[in-house]
């Protein structure tokens, strides 16, 4: 007789080719004492052969196909054809750690209130380029309860049904936006002091790392938008001080230049050049605790304070497509 799954992993890619195959791999290397692991990849229409890679391992494949692709959608799709009472979801461009489901599961098994546990999610390559070594630290939290959970982590199945999944009209932060309903229903959800996952963000361009911000601000805009006159608001103040950010940085560098011009000197964009970097350097400071690194928190610092710009583009995107009627397509940066 087979025995019935206790986790099921649900995987979602599109043209990851050779990282899927290792995302898979690592997780049929894990050792789960006394439970079976289904393995569920849904594919969103790749054409670099994935669906066929992933078959070739073993995997179940599904494969979505919808007119304005997004992550909900495939997620969605894998859990609801999960058996499993507990659902692992994971990206195709991920190397899951070999402990990561036991302590998870040991975590849910003491408290029948924690609905998702995630924990530390790491860059593979992040000395590849210079932008993978400064966002590898976004992916660093502090542990204990959070407000939300990022794409890799260990669900309930039955809290999923309660709420329905992800929605599948987001194109971005549906994690974050998901986890507010659940909160809403009195779960908690538990970021756990333990390796996770390995992720490869492959970006290597300045183009890349623009793009990945406005899908960020994208995110900040639809979000907070949704969920304003709701029980549980989310980045509310995060999109309206994003926004007084990027007008300070860009007004003020406009007039330093401005100024420079005018009176012929340098000194106007030094000291602005200053001024950013001072403010870079005290986010340095205040997120000390992420790295022992101090040359990547000083560029970290930068990044920090430089991303308040391409993230207010992917907000005032938001908000001019939604007055215009239309809808954001899918934002790639790979």
């Amino acid at each position: 007789m087979t025995k019935m799954p206790q986790v099921s992993v649900v995987i979602i890619g599109r043209n990851e080719g050779e990282r899927l195959e290792a995302c898979i791999q690592s997780v049929q290397a894990i050792y789960v004492p006394q439970h079976s692991i289904e393995i569920i990849y849904v594919d969103s229409n790749s054409t670099d052969g994935s669906p066929a890679r992933a078959q070739a391992l073993g995997t179940r494949v599904l494969t979505v196909n919808p007119a304005r692709p997004a992550a909900a959608i495939g997620r969605n799709a894998g859990w609801q054809a999960a058996s499993a009472p507990y659902v692992l979801f994971l990206d195709g461009d991920t190397l899951l750690h070999p402990e990561f489901v036991n302590k998870a599961l040991e975590v849910m098994a003491d408290d029948e209130n924690i609905a998702i546990v995630w924990g530390h999610r790491r860059e593979s390559f992040p000395n590849a380029s210079l932008y993978q070594r400064v966002l590898d630290l976004d992916w660093v939290y502090p542990a204990g309860d959070s407000e939300f959970c990022g794409g890799d982590a260990l669900m309930r199945r039955d809290v999923l049904k309660a709420v329905q999944g992800y929605n599948e009209e987001l194109i971005a932060g549906e994690e974050p936006e998901m986890c507010q309903r659940i909160r809403a229903l009195d779960y908690r959800i538990a970021h756990i002091d333990e390796p996770m996952t390995l992720h490869d963000l492959a970006i290597t361009r300045w183009s890349q790392y623009w793009r990945r911000a406005t899908r960020a601000g994208h995110a900040y805009a639809e979000i907070s938008q949704r969920l304003k006159e709701t029980d549980t608001p989310l980045w509310q103040k995060d999109a309206r001080k994003n926004l007084i950010n990027a007008g300070v940085l860009t007004s003020t560098a406009l007039l330093s230049f401005l100024g420079s011009f005018t009176i012929d000197s340098y000194l106007p964009v030094l000291a602005y050049i200053g001024a950013f970097l001072l403010l870079s350097m005290r986010t340095a400071w205040k997120v000390r605790w992420k790295s022992f690194q101090y040359t990547t928190l000083f560029y970290y610092g930068i990044h920090s304070q430089f991303q308040h710009i391409p993230i207010a583009v992917g907000q005032l995107r938001y908000y001019w497509q939604r007055w215009r009627g239309k809808r954001q397509g899918l934002i790639e940066y790979k």
